[in-house]
């Protein structure tokens, strides 16, 4: 059904079209930063791009180097993100929840050479030992050794930098992901991705997508590809107001609806729980100017739109996507006669997708089969690994893992998922990382980590471990171990839950078998 994208993607770099959008919408309010009060106009923000970029190339920063952002959702994180694009280098985005373990490890598999940051979120974080780290810049709160991202503001008549390639073969974005398994990997995102796939959900066809008159309240964080992609770049781009939270919370949230008059609220399934037991218990607005929301980055069950809507007034559409796919690659609708509560939608204009048996075979519709799609927002790979690029792109298609069946109306459907991944919330926690930390721990012999069903998170991680002789499986022991995670890991990869058991189930070749494990749930 979807033929017709917003505009041409083809040769557009992503910081041109959010430079046409500044030039086009001069004193229209771009972003209200709700952590610091600071109201930015097009005209500001488009000039706050310009002199950050000339204050990258002055500092040494070349195209095709990566440059990491370790921030909450700011104004300044905006800002340095298009910046750097600007200038020719490749953000990479970290969680700002991320422990030491994890800013090093995604520093370092990115070669990145600079950090931008604040003081407090490195205050106990070791950055030796990074060869290609050069620089770190702190926004508001200073730190030693650290340069201040104002240093970068001052006037320069630096020129910048003409891409050497095309917006195709140009890197916009390397953000990280779990893929379908294994450590976290960077998704090289180009411009043509990134652009294309906003042309994609601003499609002309859509009714119940960003308009340039709407006021968008953002507490999805934008170190994901959808708070990133999804919600900042197309807000942007059509010269609409984004409203920054740091973080989500519910009392704020309400508040902001009614009093920054906020017309659309991209969310997740969590969020919307969250609401509607805020509507129940009377906070949220009851007039408000929301015309439509959407909910991506976790599954949706078909009950709980149904009661946001009957609370609170708002359709509901669900999306569907991958950090691969920039994300978005199947959406859902508002209008009444193609609403299907629990289906994805159909897929985005240019997506080609394919449902097929585990001999790569097409199953005809109605019958289950793994989904396979290619488009023009497709990724070009992960970050040097070739094997896991070999494995999630084959002959031009992207395997997603995940298992759906077809209508008769072209609905796809989400039934099964072979992927090992846990979604907590919608964040994508990676089993495999979460063992490797549990098998460092002197007492632990061997582990596995599932999913556990979670009524409010969707999943939490839940660990089944085999101690070494003379340990004793207790109360106590499980609290050691996941504390002993969440030191060395972001809060939401941390075992909710710790089983003892006298072993793990492995294939011969030594997989673990996470069906038996989650068998004995």
């Amino acid at each position: 059904m979807r033929t017709r994208l917003f505009a041409d993607p083809e040769g557009v770099f992503l910081h041109d079209a959010i430079l046409r959008s500044c030039s086009r919408h001069g004193s229209k309010e771009a972003i209200v930063d709700t952590s610091d009060g600071r109201r930015l106009t097009y005209s500001e923000y488009g000039d706050l791009v310009e002199r950050t970029a000339r204050g990258l190339v002055t500092a040494g920063i070349r195209p095709g180097e990566v440059i990491a952002i370790y921030l909450p959702n700011s104004w300044e994180y905006a800002v340095i993100y298009h910046a750097a694009t600007l200038a020719g280098a490749v953000p990479t985005l970290l969680n700002p929840g991320y422990r030491e373990r994890e800013v090093r490890y995604q520093l370092g598999n990115s070669s990145a050479v600079a950090l931008f940051t604040d003081g407090p979120l490195i205050l106990d974080i070791s950055l030796t030992g990074l060869p290609a780290l050069r620089g770190i810049y702190c926004t508001r709160h200073t730190d030693p050794g650290a340069r201040t991202f104002a240093e970068l503001l001052a006037p320069a008549s630096t020129s910048l930098p003409s891409p050497a390639l095309d917006a195709r073969a140009t890197l916009a974005a390397l953000p990280y992901s779990s893929g379908t398994t294994g450590l976290p990997k960077g998704v090289m995102l180009s411009h043509y991705n990134l652009v294309a796939n906003i042309y994609q959900f601003l499609a002309p066809d859509e009714t119940a997508t960003t308009r340039p008159d709407d006021r968008v309240l953002c507490f999805l964080p934008l170190y994901h590809i959808y708070g990133l992609n999804v919600v900042l770049n197309p807000t942007l781009a059509v010269g609409a107001t984004l409203v920054l939270m740091p973080r989500f919370d519910v009392d704020h949230s309400c508040d902001l609806v009614s009093r920054e008059q906020i017309t659309y609220l991209p969310q997740v399934p969590p969020v919307m729980n969250a609401l509607c037991q805020a509507a129940e218990a009377g906070k949220f607005p009851a007039y408000h100017n929301i015309r439509s929301t959407k909910s991506g980055a976790a599954p949706l069950a078909p009950e709980l739109p149904r009661r946001f809507t009957a609370l609170t007034g708002i359709p509901v559409r669900q999306g569907y996507g991958m950090t691969e796919a920039s994300p978005v690659t199947h959406i859902g609708y508002c209008e009444p006669h193609l609403v299907r509560a629990d289906t994805i939608g159909h897929p985005a204009a240019l997506t080609e997708c394919r449902v097929v048996d585990e001999l790569g075979s097409d199953v005809p519709p109605g019958l289950p089969g793994e989904l396979v799609m290619r488009g023009p927002q497709f990724m070009s790979g992960y970050w040097n690994a070739p094997e896991a690029t070999a494995a999630a792109l084959r002959e031009g298609w992207y395997w997603s893992g995940d298992v759906v069946v077809v209508d008769e109306d072209g609905f796809y459907r989400i039934v099964d998922r072979r992927k090992e991944l846990i979604k907590y919330k919608g964040f994508a926690i990676a089993p495999a990382e979460v063992e490797a930390v549990l098998l460092e721990h002197a007492s632990v012999k061997d582990c596995g980590v599932v999913g556990l069903k979670d009524e409010e998170a969707g999943e939490v991680p839940l660990a089944f471990v085999v101690l070494r002789e003379g340990q004793e499986a207790c109360a106590r022991m499980a609290r050691d171990l996941c504390g002993y995670v969440a030191e060395r890991l972001v809060g939401y990869k941390q075992p909710r839950q710790v089983r003892f058991v006298s072993a793990i189930p492995r294939n011969p070749s030594g997989k673990i078998l996470r069906k038996d494990l989650r068998a004995q749930l």
